[in-house]
């Protein structure tokens, strides 16, 4: 079967949808509305806002970049949140066109037809599924220093399976349930990111600002040069951008999506963004002893610079907002995996789509749930051995990455040979060609930047598998996807993707 590109041009229609204007649209692009569609426009940016979480991405990747680059670290943030608005500007193209949930295969079906379309969904499904695994494991912690105690591996995994079952029965509940718990989230990390970062910043600061270009020898420590040291964390930070596209995950549950859903991800990364670099600069800043994180004798520098600054009285409450903020990216995610499978199985091209697509009640996409939640509790064994969970952080930057590369490609590819011109809310004229272009750009060298092999970023001694961990990931997917494709052939049944006659506005 082939696709038919998109008709060119801009759309003539100017009814601005309301909430049955957003039925009728998603009828004319093939689907009824299944879904509950409740979001607002503050709404679809919580769940952004909640996925990317900068407290989530800033405990992921503080440590390590402290210790490969010292306090200079921090200006990899800005490159990598550059690169990421440059990947939004497509997205919210694309989404202002085909508000659909499961953003990426939909829209490589419209762009570069099924068989790259469905491999393109099929990677970023299972980046997002063992995200969810790795932010469960990292939330596990949390609450053994509650209550002062240390967890043995077993007990961190159970804590993490337990983390999800709830996340899991929350998302059951539909998107009003979902949208509570996150605002709660929100709360919690205004606390510990807005406010604790200005706080320690403007009150309890123990360093000059030439700290944020000082190396603090940590290059020599490591082996490598400043340029690689550099390119190590850039490789790092940009776990600390992902997830906008969980603002795309909801759009089926957005009213006036097509207007708001860009809108959505341009706010949430740039509201995350400048608060992972507010605090990657407060951290250090106020840390007492940076250089003990270059030595690797410090492997919690943010807690460190909390309870140095406010006392030992703020370890308790900060840990319970450190908590709650992990809670609410795990549910927002999980809400958005769950999507993207419902997505590719109302199609009938994901393994057992007949109770994958399923929806129940409270208009929740419950087969797409309880499908995410089975893939990743099942990575959660990894985590019996500790040093493993580094492996999966890093497959799952790339595995990101990947689908974010290969979208943009095809939207570039599209665009030069004039099958698609943005015919949506937004468009970016013919800047749109150049910001393509430049999205590419950025995540092709990401992609090659995560994935390349690095002692550095692994444990002291660790195997040889662990060091390649991102590019064997990657690879095993991709392939497990293409012997899908080979013997079950789920493109051949997909459909002819509709186009509605005219944009509705």
């Amino acid at each position: 079967m082939t696709t038919t590109p998109p008709r060119a041009g801009r759309p003539t229609a100017t009814t601005r949808p309301d909430g049955p204007a957003d039925a009728d649209r998603l009828a004319a692009l093939g689907y009824r509305q299944e879904l509950r569609r409740s979001l607002g426009v503050l709404g679809n940016i919580s769940m952004g806002f909640a996925v990317v979480s900068p407290v989530v991405g800033l405990y992921a990747v503080a440590q390590v970049g402290m210790g490969v680059a010292g306090g200079a670290w921090v200006w990899a943030l800005p490159v990598c949140l550059l690169g990421q608005l440059l990947v939004v500007c497509v997205y919210s193209e694309l989404a202002s066109q085909w508000p659909l949930a499961g953003g990426a295969y939909q829209w490589s079906r419209r762009l570069a037809g099924p068989t790259f379309a469905w491999l393109t969904g099929w990677l970023w499904q299972f980046a997002v599924m063992f995200a969810n695994t790795t932010v469960a494991y990292l939330a596990a912690p949390w609450f053994f220093a509650l209550f002062g105690a240390t967890p043995t591996p077993p007990q961190l995994v159970l804590t993490a399976l337990g983390f999800m079952l709830c996340c899991t029965l929350v998302n059951a509940y539909g998107i009003n349930l979902l949208r509570r718990f996150v605002a709660l989230g929100i709360a919690a990390e205004a606390i510990a990111s807005v406010l604790v970062g200005l706080a320690l910043l403007l009150f309890f600061r123990e360093h000059g600002l030439g700290l944020l270009t000082d190396t603090l020898g940590a290059p020599a420590a490591t082996g490598t040069g400043t340029l690689m040291s550099f390119l190590a964390v850039v490789a790092v930070g940009g776990w600390a951008f992902i997830g906008f596209d969980a603002c795309v995950s909801t759009a089926e549950e957005t009213k006036d999506a097509a207007r708001q859903v860009p809108r959505a991800m341009r706010w949430s990364l740039l509201g995350v963004g400048l608060v992972v670099i507010l605090n990657a600069v407060a951290v250090p800043l106020a840390h007492p002893d940076p250089a003990a994180v270059v030595a690797g004798t410090d492997l919690d520098p943010v807690t460190t610079a909390v309870t140095a600054g406010f006392g030992d009285w703020s370890a308790k409450p900060f840990v319970v907002v450190v908590l709650v903020s992990f809670t609410a990216c795990l549910m927002a995610s999980q809400g958005g995996a769950a999507r993207g499978l419902y997505s590719l199985a109302r199609d009938g091209v994901f393994p057992f789509s007949a109770q994958v697509r399923k929806v129940n009640r409270h208009q929740a996409p419950i087969g797409g749930l309880v499908a995410a939640t089975l893939v990743s509790c099942a990575a959660l064994p990894l985590g019996l051995e500790s040093t493993a969970i580094g492996s999966l952080i890093a497959f799952g930057t790339a595995a990101t990455f990947l689908p974010f590369f290969l979208l943009t490609a095809v939207a570039l590819v599209a665009r030069l040979r004039g099958t698609w011109r943005p015919a949506g809310e937004v468009s970016y004229g013919r800047w749109g060609t150049a910001l393509n272009a430049l999205a590419v750009l950025w995540t092709g060298l990401e992609v090659v930047n995560i994935c390349w092999p690095r002692a550095l970023l692994a444990p002291p001694g660790a195997p040889w598998y662990q060091v390649w961990a991102a590019v064997l990931g990657t690879g095993v997917v991709t392939l497990a996807g293409l012997g899908y494709l080979l013997v079950r052939r789920p493109q051949r049944l997909m459909r002819e993707p509709a186009e509605p006659a005219a944009t509705v506005r």
